[in-house]
Formats: structure tokens, sequence, C-alpha cells
């Protein structure tokens, strides 16, 4: 048994926290406000962020980092990459964290666990990303997920925390690959989101992965990352799932936007998704670097130029011709 933290009370951080829980592990979770606090404390429900998932015994709550952290093995961090940097400063030292973001920061296209040196210099650091809906993990339903770190002992511990019956987990050494596989597919979510708001089927939807996984390509192996790891569960694994349907949040914003919510509006509202920092950073990083990514493109327009929808697919339909092996 392994004494852990999870930093972050969202959905995701509250599953990792109930399957490591489940796996007999203690398990301290964090979170931000002392009123969620309260509430997990008295009825062992995130109502809002899972609803209708009794969480496990050996999971204690607090919003205290200091005793979050007292005696932990880990942390699991899984606060949104827009503010990962400023909760973990109020943090002691960890020996082992655990990047469960899917996201960028700003420097210019930054890793998640690259914050996490910064903040924690001589901290082991890995990521784990995978097509992991948190609603069905919760749920007990069959998933896998894949921890990469450039420490091969390092990934193997955090397997074994978090595999089980219900939940199989990889092992990795492409820690680039498999971070900018996490971030880059909630842009292309974004784009389906708004493809199914705009009722054009299954075969746009097939159109924007295929083509969004020549887009992860270019732009995870210009930033280092292998190629095969984007052909595995945190590239396209992790796309076709986010890519599905309204349980992505990145989907569920594509699809708000398209019927004519802004993002600054969704933020209000409290729906964090991801890929709308995610496609500001990659559309100026592709300009800067002269790297051809039309959806992301497209999507930016959509988002931040209030472009209509259809024109941005028509856009993407209008371009010139070339081989489908023209981008490999």
């Amino acid at each position: 048994m392994a004494r852990l933290s999870v930093i972050g009370a969202g959905a995701w951080g509250t599953v990792v926290a109930q399957l490591l829980a489940g796996n007999g592990h203690e398990v301290r979770l964090w979170a931000r406000d002392p009123d969620l606090v309260r509430q997990l404390q008295r009825t062992r429900l995130n109502s809002r962020r899972l609803p209708g998932v009794t969480l496990h015994p050996g999971i204690s709550f607090t919003a205290d980092p200091e005793e979050a952290a007292e005696g932990s093995e880990a942390a699991f961090s899984a606060v949104p990459s827009a503010h990962l940097r400023n909760v973990l400063e109020n943090f002691p030292r960890f020996p082992l964290l655990i990047s469960c973001t899917k996201g960028f920061s700003d420097d210019p296209l930054g890793t998640m666990t690259g914050v996490l040196r910064e903040v924690q210099p001589g901290a082991v650091t890995a990521a784990l990303s995978g097509p992991n809906l948190a609603s069905e993990i919760a749920a007990g339903k069959p998933a896998a997920a894949v921890v990469a770190a450039e420490a091969a002992e390092a990934a193997a511990r955090i397997q074994g925390w978090l595999q089980g019956p219900d939940f199989r987990v990889y092992t990795s050494d492409d820690v680039i690959g498999v971070e900018v596989g996490g971030a880059l597919k909630n842009v292309i979510a974004l784009a389906t989101g708004m493809s199914d708001q705009l009722e054009l089927g299954d075969n746009t939807k097939a159109t924007l992965i295929t083509r969004g996984l020549h887009e992860l390509l270019r732009l995870g192996t210009r930033l280092g990352g292998k190629r095969e790891t984007f052909y595995g569960l945190s590239g396209l694994g992790d796309m076709i799932a986010t890519c599905a349907g309204p349980q992505s949040r990145n989907f569920l914003a594509g699809s708000r936007i398209a019927s004519g919510v802004t993002h600054r509006q969704l933020q209000e509202e409290g729906l964090t998704a991801e890929g709308i920092g995610t496609v500001a950073r990659v559309y100026n990083y592709a300009r800067t670097h002269g790297l051809e990514l039309p959806i992301s493109e497209a999507v930016h327009q959509v988002v931040f130029a209030q472009q209509p929808p259809s024109e941005a697919i028509r856009s993407l339909m209008e371009r010139s011709s070339k081989p489908e092996t023209a981008v490999y």
C-alpha cells in the first residue's frame, strides 16, 4: 500500500483517486474549495463533477496543501493547465509528480511535465494520458491508458498503482509524444463538436479525426515525439474517444460555440475545455514556424475570430488537391 496525493477534484482527478483507492492505496484528494471538501467529507459524493458515484472509503479530502502532501510517495496532478503553476507552488516537494492534465503551457508549447519540473526542481515526473472519459471509468467500464516517464522504474511504479481489473495501463518513455497527443486531440474534438452541431454527419466527423491525426503527426514529430506514439492510446485512441460525443468537454464546447456561445461565456459557465487555450498556442506556433495545420487554424478562426463554422468547413473543403500520403 502506498500513500498518494491527487491534486485537483475535478472529474478526472476524482476518478484517478478512485482508481488508486480501489487498488488499496491511501489517497488524499486535494480541492481548492473548502466548501467542496466539506461536501465530499459529508456525502462522499462529487455531485457536480462526477454525479452518482460514491467515493471509496480509502480517499480522504483536504483543502490544505501541507496535509495533502504529508508522507506522500507521489502526487497525481489533475489541475487545468492555466492554473497548474499557481496551484503547485503552494505544495511541499513531492519525490514523484504525475501530470494528468492535457494541455500546453505558454513557453511556447511547453509541456505540463515541464511546468512540474520548473515548480518542483528535482522531482521525477511522468505523464498519464489515453482515451479516458471519466464517467465511463467511474462506472467500471474497461479502459486503458499510457503512463510515460524517462525513468522506466517510475513508469512501472505508477503502472502498478493504477492498473486493475477494469483499467489497463501501458508504459512508454516518449513523454513528449504522450503529452502532445493528449493536448492536440482536444483541438480536433472542438472541430468535431462544431460539425456535430451543424449536423454534418459521421463522414465529416471521420474525416476530421483522420486528418486531425495527420496534424498531430506533423506537430508532434516537430516537437520531438515518436511517430508510433501518435498511433497509440495517447494519440489516435484518445482522439477517437474525445471526438465521439458530448461526454467530452471539448466536443461539447465545440458544439456550444457552433451554436453561438462564445468561449468567454463557456468559461463563465465553468466549462473547462483545454482545447480552447491549446488552439490559441498551437495556431501561434504554427504561424511562427511555418507549419501547416489547417484544422487547427480553422478552429482558431471560429473560436477567436468569430468566423461562422460553416465557412470554416468550406475553407477546409476548398483547399488545393493533394495526395493523401503527402502529409506523412
